[in-house]
């Protein structure tokens, strides 16, 4: 080797070995032919940035071309890309790739920019938490194949995203984190060993020699402490230092470095003090602060995991149904709308589909916080990743892959993870500046004490970089808002937006929607008044008999409302827009609209039935040739738990208003059952947003809950939004939550937890201002040690971490606090 290492790999170069690529107009020396590829391929993409910001050095070219990628047409095959890519337009794909060989924020913007600017490549969205890229391109112009070459040029790994491998990253993280939390421990628990003797000791117990022989021996059990379990903090300050920036860790790496250094040469000149046992406390404590965040970030995120996970890799197709029942194993990936799978118990649900035959019930709570086992019969729907608890169900597929349900909740869940919110960008700022200002009062300390005692100068200076670190300033909301995404998903409340938790918890008037939102959206027979002389019943069973062939929402309700057997009736014909005519024991009969319906014996409607029809409600009347038989009522159902939301709402002094496209006799009665005493009907969808802009205009901040088409530009109009899980997909993609359960109480419990959180993220912002701002003048007065900074900075970090994982124990308490 020459000695000399490579300037895009770090290794060394060969002897005799003379290449070079220039950069930023000087020349840099290359180790081999593929590092002098890859560099040229950066700078010529314009992207030298790079080598400007990045904090660490990627694989080598020989590593960063994995065997997989040897045979890269194979990733073109749509066979093989059918589990991890799905269509967006005639041409337009998106993959979901897992990165290898990211180690900073550098590397996440080199990779966008790279593949942004590759033709074709339509977007690049890469979540530094978990690795994952989601690429869109069009497939006339280039090739998934390309796409992931071109991320090998750049010396980074691409795949087809597996849960397994992501795992498998986030576990090697977790696992290098803890031996260099191991070694410092060991090492603090070892240089005790020998500090805590000096320290006891009077004068005249103990020799200079054996002194200075435990100085050394405290010297060799720090450097695997500083030189490993330290590294990241030097080299994450050098790199912020490289652009002119104060981050977290330069004020830790000056204290380390400092300590170290001054304790090196006490120890060869065998004079002044030393500060190892303080440097290795220091460590330890800053290490395993942040190895608790680590693990409650992956805690968080591992519920998006543990969500893409739930889909079986295999499932039993019935090829031949219903002529045959023969089953086959199938990868679940091979499925196709239309379909025929069973799904045994105790089996997951391998797509979204709907129940053919069979009763029993689906697991659905990760992915609707519902704890409770859903019943399902033929005719309702299954979701892919819910668990088949009793008994054997056949069900028709009907969405696959990339197009299911649970794919998407996993889509928007990764949208909230990448946005930073504008609380934490505020806590970043504050941090910065308040680095910067410590290194000046640090520089200040250092040369006013060197004036008064010399002796005390640097330990004090180094006292007062470590204990005001804000290290606990910067994990103060990130770490909160991090573990509640979690504890919000668990509870069936899906966070899409990463200000969506603060703004619902700041949100002091609530905007509903009516249909879908406060009622089931679901047609229910809601009274039944006998007119002639059959009974209520018997009208009932005519009128399930006459509609059973229709998929009508209001026939659909008389149906399931009479249940089985129905009456001997034989169906006629449908009149669209009027209703259906049959024939029972000899005579006509007819059901439908009033008017429509009299035609068949014109007579007036007798005044049971008008008392019924002025009621607000759908209703349909069913008569033969000789009168009146009943009149039906039928509407839409309010939701179990909206009375008391909103109750709880206006009882914590938030505003509640009910916004509606329906006929404002409807409305009316809807709110009056609710309480609700602001009722905007037949308003259309300008009409809404008008109204929530005319609301912010007035000061307040506006919660819209919806579901609808229609609501999506007043979902993206308000503050905060909340869409039903079981709404419109526009309404989803627009909002700032999703409610998969559609539970109210579930709002309830996530306004619960959104208002915790603030509160938290309060006490920590507080609890940190507080602690700098006491520590400081200690420390500068020289009433603070360096190995009592380094517990005391330690200390606050995790007193930080440990009060937001108080969110993941919290009982849900469903008395919404004051707004």
């Amino acid at each position: 080797m020459s000695g000399n290492s490579c300037y895009h790999c770090g290794q060394g170069i060969p002897d005799g070995t003379d290449l070079n690529v220039s950069i930023d107009g000087s020349p840099r020396a290359m180790c081999c032919l593929g590092c002098q590829a890859v560099a040229h391929s950066i700078v010529d993409s314009g992207l030298a940035d790079y080598y400007r910001n990045r904090d660490a050095l990627p694989g080598s070219p020989r590593e960063a071309m994995p065997e997989e990628l040897g045979n890269l047409l194979l990733y073109d095959h749509a066979e093989f890309q059918k589990s991890f890519v799905r269509a967006l337009g005639e041409h337009e794909r998106e993959a979901s790739l897992i990165l290898e060989g990211i180690t900073c924020a550098a590397c996440i913007w080199l990779n966008e920019q790279h593949l942004s600017r590759l033709p074709g490549v339509t977007g690049v969205d890469i979540n530094y938490a978990t690795r994952r890229a989601r690429v869109r391109w069009d497939e006339s112009r280039l090739k998934l194949s390309e796409i992931l070459a071109a991320v090998a040029a750049i010396g980074y790994r691409a795949y087809p995203y597996d849960a397994a491998r992501n795992e498998a990253l986030a576990r090697k993280e977790r696992r290098s984190a803890l031996w260099r939390v191991f070694v410092a421990g060991f090492g603090m628990m070892q240089v005790m060993m020998y500090a805590i003797p000096v320290y006891l000791a009077e004068d005249g117990d103990m020799t200079a020699d054996i002194e200075q022989l435990m100085r050394w021996a405290s010297f060799v059990l720090t450097v695997p402490v500083v030189f490993y379990s330290a590294a990241p903090f030097f080299r994450n300050a050098w790199r912020d230092l490289r652009l002119f920036r104060v981050g977290m860790d330069v004020p830790v790496a000056l204290g380390v470095g400092a300590a170290f250094a001054a304790s090196v040469w006490a120890t060869l000149t065998a004079a002044g003090e030393v500060y190892f046992d303080s440097v290795t406390m220091f460590v330890f404590f800053l290490l395993g602060g942040r190895y608790m965040e680590m693990v409650a970030r992956q805690k968080a995120v591992s519920v998006t995991e543990a969500l893409a996970k739930l889909l079986p890799a295999l499932a039993t197709r019935l090829p031949g149904y219903p002529a045959s029942r023969d089953a086959m194993q199938v990868v679940a990936a091979d499925l196709r709308p239309g379909d025929v799978v069973l799904v045994k118990p105790g089996e997951s649900i391998p797509a979204d589909g709907v129940v053919l035959e069979g009763a029993s019930s689906a697991d659905e709570a990760l992915l609707t916080g519902e704890s409770l086992p859903v019943p399902k019969r033929p005719g309702d729907r299954l979701t892919g990743g819910a668990v088949n608890s009793e008994s054997p169900l056949l069900m028709c597929v009907e969405q696959v892959g990339e197009e299911t349900r649970l794919s998407a909740i996993v889509r928007l869940m990764e949208r909230a993870a990448t946005e930073k919110p504008r609380i934490v960008e505020l806590a970043d700022k504050i941090a910065a500046r308040f680095v910067a200002a410590l290194l000046v009062v640090a520089g200040a300390v250092a040369v006013v004490w060197w004036s008064i005692d010399p002796d005390k100068a640097l330990w004090i200076t180094v006292s007062v970089l470590v204990v005001t670190c804000p290290c606990a300033l910067s994990l103060a909301t990130p770490v909160t808002l991090t573990v509640a995404s979690g504890a919000l998903a668990r509870a069936g409340l899906l966070v899409t937006r990463g200000h969506g938790i603060e703004g619902l918890a700041r949100a002091d008037h609530f905007v509903f929607d009516k249909t879908g939102t406060l009622t089931s959206g679901r047609m229910r027979l809601l009274e039944t008044r006998a007119l002639g002389a059959l009974s209520e019943v018997q009208c009932l069973a005519l009128a399930a008999a006459l509609e059973r062939s229709s998929e009508h929402p209001l026939a659909r309700a008389l149906v399931e409302a009479a249940g089985a057997p129905q009456a001997a009736v034989v169906v006629d014909r449908n009149v669209p827009g009027s209703g259906v005519v049959g024939e029972w024991q000899g005579r006509e009969l007819r059901i439908g609209r009033p008017e429509w319906v009299a035609a068949v014996h014109s007579e007036p409607m007798l005044p049971a039935g008008v008392e019924l029809l002025q009621q607000n409600d759908t209703a349909i009347a069913l008569a033969d040739e000789s009168g009146w038989l009943a009149v039906f009522r039928i509407g839409d159902e309010l939701r179990p738990e909206a009375a008391d939301l909103v109750a709880e709402l206006k009882a914590a002094g938030c505003a509640v208003s009910l916004l509606t496209g329906d006929a404002p006799p409807v409305a009316q009665r809807v709110a009056a059952q609710l309480g609700i005493d602001d009722v905007r009907a037949g308003v259309s969808p300008q009409g809404k947003h008008e109204f929530v802009r005319h609301l912010q205009g007035l000061g307040r901040t506006v919660a819209m809950v919806g579901d609808g088409v229609n609501d999506a530009p007043v979902l993206a109009q308000a503050h905060v939004s909340v869409a039903m899980g079981g709404g419109a997909a526009l309404a989803r993609t627009q909002a700032d939550f999703v409610l998969l359960s559609e539970n109210l109480d579930h709002l309830r419990e996530g306004l619960q937890i959104a208002r915790r959180t603030l509160r938290i993220v309060r006490q920590n912002l507080v609890w940190s201002f507080v602690y700098n701002f006491v520590a400081l003048p200690l420390a500068m007065f020289g009433f603070i040690t360096p190995w009592m900074a380094g517990i005391g900075m330690s200390g606050s970090s995790l007193l930080v971490v440990l009060n937001s994982l108080r969110l993941q124990r919290a009982e849900a308490r469903w008395k919404v606090s004051t707004c």
